[in-house]
């Protein structure tokens, strides 16, 4: 950009060199912004995922699968939608996000109720986690 600044302080017109440079800048900012927006979406991902298989309980379970992977598919498909530009596919992203962003939590929602209704309790109070030995006298 201070190529083009530059050019129009001196009254001079740009060259095509000079718009080369600049797109091919721009170009390294979105996919900056593509690999910023994919990773970290991966990385909420596999914490949701490492939240299912650590918590102690459905609920817990459920709270940080449906928290997590709601967001990491969001930062995902904006990743994506950044990728392609803006063209008839990145709109369907886009609708496609719109629509995960509404139902993921009410799915997560009324799975939570579902369970709620039909007999199973959260875990009340402080979660004390099997020793060992107490997984072998189970077996």
């Amino acid at each position: 950009m201070s190529l083009l600044l530059a050019a129009a302080e001196t009254g001079q017109s740009a060259s095509p060199d000079m718009w080369a440079s600049v797109l091919h800048g721009l170009s390294i900012l979105r996919n900056i912004a593509v690999i910023i927006c994919l990773a970290s979406g991966l990385f909420f991902v596999l914490a949701g995922t490492f939240g299912v298989l650590r918590l102690p309980d459905f609920f817990t379970r459920l709270h940080a699968a449906g928290m997590t992977d709601t967001l990491g598919a969001e930062l995902i498909m904006l990743g994506l939608i950044i990728q392609d530009g803006f063209t008839l596919l990145s709109l369907k992203l886009l609708l496609v996000s719109f629509f995960l962003l509404m139902t993921s939590p009410t799915a997560t929602h009324a799975v939570a109720n579902a369970a709620y209704q039909a007999g199973l309790k959260p875990l009340i109070g402080r979660y004390k986690a099997p020793s060992p030995t107490d997984i072998k006298e189970e077996a």
